[in-house]
């Protein structure tokens, strides 16, 4: 009898042990690093939108990462995430009375990659327009920035990175 509990404590023990390992599903992308590149005009400048994603070995987006280039007012010309929050959009998102307090624009980006992340597609990109050029950003909490662009580039570098 001593012999069975032995045994039978031991494939418990297993069956514990293996149910404790965190398997990721196999994803739909290949591995590697994937960008897109959107021009766009603003107020008669000229800018660009940049998304680049990274797809792990299980096929899964693993990073996606949003830019925009920028000319601030002194005609210096830098990025929307390199100038954090000297980019001040914090007190016109608060006025506008969606965020509670407001939110730079980094801080926006970063709602929209989270959700790439999260839902491993754009799938649930809505638009509120027939031409694609407004989106309806009410799937993301926390976002009142235009983001056509944005979506545009993450949609390039995902097309490069379907198997």
């Amino acid at each position: 009898m001593n012999k069975f509990k032995k045994y039978g404590m031991l494939l418990i023990t297993i069956l514990i042990l293996s149910g404790c390992e965190k398997i990721e599903p196999e994803g739909i992308y290949q591995q590697g690093t994937y960008t897109g590149v959107v021009p766009y005009e603003s107020y008669g400048t000229q800018y660009v939108t940049l998304a680049t994603i990274y797809v792990g070995k299980n096929g899964n987006i693993e990073s996606c990462y949003i830019d925009s280039t920028y000319q601030t007012a002194d005609g210096v010309i830098t990025t929307k995430k390199a100038l954090h929050d000297d980019y001040n959009m914090k007190s016109t998102s608060a006025s506008i009375g969606v965020i509670p307090g407001g939110a730079e624009w980094y801080e926006q980006v970063e709602q929209i990659e989270q959700k790439v992340l999260e839902e491993q597609n754009l799938d649930w990109v809505r638009w509120s327009d027939d031409t694609q050029t407004k989106l309806d950003l009410d799937t993301i909490s926390g976002v009142t920035i235009t983001a056509d662009t944005y979506i545009r580039a993450i949609e390039q570098a995902l097309s490069q990175a379907k198997k």
